[in-house]
């Protein structure tokens, strides 16, 4: 079941990232930072199986960053 989580993770980051290069997705809106945020728990809940503290640790400030960018971009609104 970890690893499942784990994949959809990373499949929410691809989907991102792709989004993000095919124009539609821009790297500062909402939608981004969300979709970078819940994938990067995703794969940190997946971690819980077979801990990684460098892949944990990436997760983490992935999160970190995500939050700041949703906060940043919802208060200039």
């Amino acid at each position: 079941m970890l690893d499942l989580i784990g994949l959809l993770g990373v499949a929410l980051y691809v989907c991102a990232y792709a989004a993000l290069q095919w124009g539609k997705l821009h790297g500062n809106s909402v939608w981004y930072s969300v979709l970078n945020g819940v994938a990067a728990a995703l794969v940190l809940i997946s971690l819980w199986g077979s801990f990684n503290l460098a892949s944990a640790l990436i997760q983490i400030m992935w999160i970190s960053i995500s939050i700041s960018g949703i906060v940043r971009t919802l208060g200039k609104r």
